[in-house]
């Protein structure tokens, strides 16, 4: 499993996907935290309050996170490595969780340097320190399992195609379903049971700066869920 998650982790920096990708989450994050006008921006908020970029960052990692998945097994695919390295001494679920952690750590890798919004908001605060830690150290948890579940949502994707823009819309329409859809249809069928099935539900639960062991069960559940499809559909 290390061998190919070293492999995935090279990849991604030999050539400029990993420091696009990353280049591309902090450029984005901070032109609407900080430049645009708007209802992000923290500036004209007038709260030392990062709520903004808890509320932002899911929807920059829809579309982010697909484009760092779709070639994990399209691109084996299209171009015939996928046979052999079935051939390898090396399990199934080994290669699916090597390709899994190794887009998995370059999202996280991405995600590191936006603490650096969170002293900048501490220090903005009036008086200094004015920051709700509690919540912004439970929302940057939420965050970070909303990430494995989108990255398990994208790897899974990139078996289904070989053709690595399919796999990025397949990717893109599963993390709209799983984030927010199930909300969508839960206003209108006003069934507050099917909005627990969303992301959205549990993301902004764990925002609150609250760990309950439901929503960490939730996220965990779908992460292993399509990690397992992914192990069974990528040899197709």
């Amino acid at each position: 499993m290390f061998a190919i998650l070293k492999k995935e982790i090279n990849t991604f920096f030999s050539s400029p996907i990993g420091y696009l990708v990353i280049t591309i989450f902090l450029l984005l994050n901070g032109l609407f935290l900080w430049v645009f006008k708007g209802d992000f921006n923290i500036l004209d908020y007038g709260f030392a309050d990062l709520s903004s970029f808890f509320l932002i960052a899911p929807w920059i990692l829809m579309f982010l996170i697909p484009a760092v998945t779709m070639r994990s097994f399209s691109d084996e695919k299209k171009q015939g490595t996928l046979e052999l390295l079935l051939t390898k001494p090396i399990s199934k679920l080994q290669i699916v969780l090597g390709k899994y952690f190794g887009s998995l750590i370059l999202i996280i890798i991405a995600l590191l340097p936006t603490l650096l919004y969170v002293y900048t908001v501490y220090k903005l605060g009036n008086p200094i320190g004015n920051l709700d830690i509690g919540s912004t150290i439970g929302s940057y948890f939420g965050l970070l399992f909303l990430i494995t579940s989108y990255t398990a949502l994208g790897v899974f994707s990139s078996t289904l195609s070989e053709n690595q823009i399919v796999a990025f819309l397949i990717a893109l329409s599963l993390c709209f379903l799983f984030y927010i859809g199930f909300e969508g249809i839960a206003d209108f069928t006003s069934n507050s049971l099917i909005e627990q099935l969303g992301m959205s539900y549990h993301f902004k639960s764990m925002s609150r700066g609250v760990l309950d062991t439901r929503d960490i069960i939730y996220f965990l559940s779908v992460t292993a869920f399509f990690i397992v499809l992914t192990k069974l559909n990528f040899k197709n």
